[in-house]
């Protein structure tokens, strides 16, 4: 049986952007957090971050996804443990540089600077800007409409001008250690409408 011809006009269903493999993230994330006492779920979701950040940034996951995973979960436990850390530009809002033009943007924790910086990809062609741009549009509309501080709490996080936990506690009224608990349930409540709304999948085909 033949596929039915697209019609003239329609554009061909956007691709699903793969999610760093499970098994994989997990079991590095896993044996870091043994190692070095980290939080684990913030661990994973920092690493996962990344991979969306590579994926708006370039078109395209990091390759080989096994070397840039054990190496991304190492940078991001030493900076949980150190208490400083970066974010890369999202455009949404670095979540907004999955929704941006790409730049180096920086978050950190208690006033300390701190970066790296993993090779990027230049987008393949046309067709992979594209799509790395709607990504961005898609995942800046979502942070508009998290709940309650979550959308002023990671447009804060992700901004250029890298204000410390300390600044942005202040900015919104609370406690200093109150930010990054309140930023991992941000970022879980984040992770669920995109898995939801934006169809992103698991490499194999499993939506997540």
């Amino acid at each position: 049986m033949h596929p039915s011809p697209r019609l003239p006009g329609r554009p061909a269903p956007a691709r699903r952007p793969p999610l760093p493999p499970r098994p994989l993230l997990d079991a590095v994330c896993r044996a870091q957090t043994a190692s070095c006492g980290v939080d684990l779920d913030e661990l994973r979701q920092l690493t996962w971050l990344r991979w969306l950040e590579h994926l708006g940034d370039t078109g395209g996951p990091p390759e080989p996804a096994d070397v840039w995973i054990r190496a991304t979960v190492r940078i991001e436990a030493a900076r949980l443990r150190s208490g400083a850390r970066r974010e890369t530009a999202v455009p949404p809002a670095r979540i907004a540089r999955l929704a941006r033009p790409p730049a180096r943007l920086e978050q950190h924790r208690h006033g300390h600077r701190a970066g790296h910086a993993l090779p990027d990809r230049p987008a393949a062609d046309p067709e992979e800007h594209y799509l790395a741009t709607e990504r961005r549009r898609a995942l800046r509309r979502l942070i508009t409409r998290l709940p309650g501080r979550c959308p002023r709490l990671l447009t804060a996080l992700l901004a250029a001008d890298g204000a410390t936990y300390q600044e942005i506690a202040g900015e919104l009224g609370i406690s200093q250690g109150s930010v990054g608990p309140l930023r991992s349930r941000c970022l879980g409540c984040l992770r669920r409408m995109l898995v939801t709304e934006v169809g992103i999948v698991e490499r194999g085909g499993r939506v997540r």
